[in-house]
């Protein structure tokens, strides 16, 4: 405890770096706590090693608060925004393309079971198909197929 009270500013700057590499290593940066604290105390640690605030327990951590809050209340609209973009791709897999014959009618807004691969799916179509019609998968979601008629 005295090694760290002795170099204080350095100690901030190290803790502050921790607090950092939690937050993105290990949270995967969906907090931001740990960041807006961790920047604080990195920039508080640089303040110390310039001279500009005195090398005492309770400056440094009310200027940690004061930085955090600043940066927190500057930065939280833009990060909010940048952690909720979402890509939505749409996923190819080896079911597309498979087919097989109906053995019911299927008709738009209905769906029947057809079983494949030890699972029985929902199978719907965007246009009404009769049973015995030869038809493709188009597109797989969980449980259901969407299916097409092969031409």
């Amino acid at each position: 405890m005295e090694y760290f009270l002795a170099h204080l500013g350095q100690s901030f700057i190290v803790l502050g770096l921790i607090l950092l590499a939690v937050e993105v290593l290990v949270l995967g940066f969906s907090t931001f706590v740990l960041f807006f604290i961790g920047v604080g105390a990195i920039a508080t640690g640089a303040l110390m090693a310039l001279g500009v605030i005195p090398e005492t327990f309770l400056n440094s951590l009310l200027v940690t608060a004061i930085i955090s809050t600043v940066v927190a209340l500057i930065s939280w609209k833009p990060m909010k925004k940048m952690q909720n973009k979402v890509e939505s791709k749409h996923v190819n897999n080896d079911m597309i393309g498979h087919q097989f014959v109906l053995t019911e009618e299927l008709l738009v807004g209905k769906t029947v079971t057809h079983r494949y691969s030890g699972i029985s799916w929902q199978v719907k179509a965007k246009q009404p198909l009769s049973a015995g019609t030869e038809v493709k998968i188009i597109e797989v979601e969980v449980g259901l197929l969407t299916v097409a008629r092969v031409e």
